[in-house]
């Protein structure tokens, strides 16, 4: 026996299992479930979006039958931080999560130039790779002092290019370079990193790898083509060699031809013992040549 039990839907309940599938710089994609299985009516939704930073709020609506429900978020600014609540339109139970979208990228190629009192910071506009960054803006630099132990807000710039002066000798530093923070501080984009030492030298910490990638591979071009151009010269050196003795070996060959037998013919030592029996043998000296004693 059985029985077949219909649940009676309730409307004050919360949407289910809110979470955040993907975020970018401008936009959010979450997804929930309906407070409960089967809908079987269009189920209307409240998107609530709360600019955690701008103190402002947004509200959108969303009208869906669908059981699981997959919603983007536009119009965002990168390094955001959002609060979002998800509940049905005649204001029931609520679900919340809070987003942080992504902030900016770095500036790239952050070089150093010695100068003689002072140093320039040098680096590729931001623009160039993200559409959302207004030269504007602009970039804002820090200094670490690693000696000192002292972190430093150098300034902002719109420009390229930054003049830090009042170095001390000895001391060790690291620049940072970042899209200019908004808002106290509380929008910001990702910074490139420089090391500088007292000798002047930089190194920029987000590309060390590639550097040293790099290096590794200007060394060991150069030394294998080295090697592939040895070994090609030797093979052409044995090739000659062997070129030359067969050239040899067959002039000799021909020399020693003899066309009445159809092969070469060869001396060994019986021959050259033969010749020495055919030559005549001195057997005395005549009286008549006077003999000479030193």
């Amino acid at each position: 026996d059985y029985v077949v039990v219909k649940m009676i839907p309730d409307n004050r309940l919360p949407p289910r299992h809110l979470h955040s599938v993907h975020t970018g710089k401008t936009f959010a994609v979450i997804k929930w479930e309906s407070p409960y299985d089967s809908p079987d009516q269009d189920m209307l939704y409240a998107v609530a979006v709360k600019d955690l930073v701008r103190k402002t709020d947004k509200i959108y609506k969303v009208k869906t039958r669908n059981s699981t429900v997959e919603y983007t978020i536009k119009k965002l600014e990168p390094g955001g931080k959002y609060h979002v609540i998800v509940q049905l339109g005649n204001m029931s139970k609520e679900s919340s999560m809070k987003i942080n979208t992504v902030p900016l990228s770095a500036p790239d190629a952050l070089k150093i130039i010695t100068e003689n009192d002072h140093i320039l910071l040098f680096w590729k506009s931001l623009a160039l790779k993200e559409s959302n960054f207004n030269e504007s803006r602009g970039y804002e630099i820090h200094m670490f002092d690693s000696l000192m132990n002292i972190t430093a807000y150098l300034g902002n710039t719109t420009e390229n290019f930054f003049k830090v002066s009042n170095l001390k000798i000895g001391h060790n530093y690291s620049f940072s370079v970042q899209a200019r923070c908004l808002y106290s501080g509380q929008m910001c984009g990702e910074p490139a990193t420089l090391l500088y030492d007292e000798l002047g030298t930089g190194e920029d910490s987000s590309a060390t790898k590639n550097d040293r990638s790099t290096d590794v591979a200007a060394i060991v071009v150069p030394v294998l083509f080295l090697l592939l151009v040895t070994l090609g010269i030797g093979f052409v050196v044995l090739y000659m060699r062997h070129r030359r003795l067969q050239n040899s070996f067959t002039a000799f060959a021909n020399s020693h031809y003899s066309s009445r037998l159809g092969s070469a013919i060869f001396s060994s030592g019986d021959d050259l013992g033969d010749e020495d029996d055919e030559a005549p043998m001195i057997t005395g000296f005549s009286d008549d040549v006077p003999m000479v004693i030193a």
